[in-house]
């Protein structure tokens, strides 16, 4: 999970063991020497503070590098982060349903598990579910519970990322300032049987074991751009399922605006009179999410009742649902050409029940016509690479930026004794 924005790293003495770490994790040195010439630290200071990260266990030995010199000599060894002294668990709810899976610090997926989850049955009885998954999947990756360093959740609304709870969601009742961390962190170790809550000391995290919650259009985009598009400093992914919504990831960081509630475009008002869950007429979501083409599927006689229902009568090519899905991402295309001109992203990235060719087609027409020519010059319009993936991809990538940071490093490190 690399491509993370650089970080300045403090010359001289004042470069800390996090900061050394930061360099080997981003490969900007990955050697003693290199880590002196980054640092300007002495060749004694670097190996006191490396030691640090190597009785943590995060840091290995790789194999020697190329011998730069001309006379020869030794090679090199290099420094490698080691992704197997930990794990991360991670899940991405929907309306309906819910996917969560082990993962390795580096984002690879250990085992993984999905089924119904409903969130209008609330955020006590999903969260508590969810903490049953967590504890099978870790005995089915063969893992201990603490082997787990944090636990990442993404969610079908706008998120305080400060205080990991929803703002009035607008498809999530029950869910409005609920303390989501708090009861996931119950729920695991309640089925984990740890015994650990909130503040819990693990011996392999360093410290308590943190749950970090952002919105599910956020976690997909920083999943997609960390692992695709790592170079494009301004990327949008618009996520179109029941609701809609987008996550926008600029200079390798996710923007959520001051509260939580960037990207929250299904509830741009597009003058049709359809009544929205949010309570208003005539939002985006009303007429061109995947709910709201289900509902027209079924008026005509077509059994659809979600977005996921939609999905696979696009995949079995039926012909109202195709038809429908066009005219709604002409729909969407028309307000994301204001976005386009907006933010002028790199990439523009449509996922989610309706990301197919009928959708995307008719996004296409209406973004051309209705944006700048100059914001669509450099612009590319793609579907998603990781698919029902991406989310859990970047709620790992949030939880290992988050407990590897150099500040927080200091922190663990402490906590451990090292």
């Amino acid at each position: 999970m690399t491509g993370r924005a650089d970080r300045t790293v403090r010359a001289g003495n004042q470069a800390s063991s996090g900061e050394l770490l930061e360099l080997v994790r981003s490969g900007r040195a990955t050697t003693r020497g290199a880590l002196q010439q980054a640092t300007g630290l002495s060749r004694a200071t670097v190996g006191q503070r490396l030691d640090r990260l190597f009785r943590a266990g995060w840091l290995r030995e790789g194999a020697g590098g190329p011998v730069d010199s001309p006379l020869g000599g030794r090679p090199s060894i290099t420094l490698e982060f080691d992704d197997a002294h930990a794990v991360v668990l991670v899940a991405d709810l929907d309306t309906r349903h819910g996917r969560a899976a082990v993962l390795t610090l580096t984002g690879e997926i250990l085992a993984e598990k999905s089924g119904l989850l409903v969130v209008d049955e609330g955020p006590d009885a999903v969260l508590g579910e969810l903490g049953r998954w967590f504890a099978d999947l870790l005995v089915k990756a063969g893992k201990p519970a603490d082997a787990v360093c944090g636990i990442g959740l993404a969610v079908p609304g706008p998120v305080d990322s400060d205080t990991g709870r929803v703002v009035q969601p607008p498809i999530m009742p029950g869910w409005d300032g609920y303390d989501i961390r708090g009861r996931l962190s119950r729920a695991f170790a309640e089925h984990a049987g740890t015994g650990a809550g909130v503040g819990a000391v693990s011996a392999r995290s360093g410290g308590g074991v943190p749950v970090l919650v952002d919105n599910d259009a956020n976690l997909m985009a920083y999943g997609e751009q960390r692992t695709g598009y790592p170079d494009c400093s301004a990327f949008a992914l618009v996520k179109v399922s029941t609701g809609i919504g987008a996550g926008m990831v600029v200079g390798g960081t996710i923007y959520r605006g001051i509260d939580g509630g960037a990207g929250d475009i299904g509830h741009i008002r597009v003058g049709a009179d359809a009544l929205c869950r949010c309570g208003s007429y005539g939002c985006l979501a009303a007429v061109a999410s995947g709910g709201a083409v289900a509902r027209r599927l079924a008026e005509s006689g077509v059994a659809a009742a979600s977005g996921s229902d939609v999905r696979d009568l696009l995949t079995s090519g039926h012909p109202e649902a195709m038809a429908l899905a066009r005219e709604a991402g002409r729909q969407v295309g028309d307000v994301l050409a204001t976005v386009v001109t907006l933010l002028n992203p790199g990439v523009l990235m449509i996922a989610g029940d309706l990301a197919g060719t009928p959708f995307l087609t008719g996004v296409r027409e209406l973004l051309y016509q209705r944006a700048l020519p100059r914001s669509t010059a450099h612009l590319d319009v793609v579907t998603s690479r990781l698919g029902e993936r991406a989310g859990l991809i970047g709620a790992g990538a949030l939880v290992v930026e988050y407990l590897y940071a150099p500040e927080r490093v200091e922190e663990r490190l402490a906590a451990l004794g090292v």
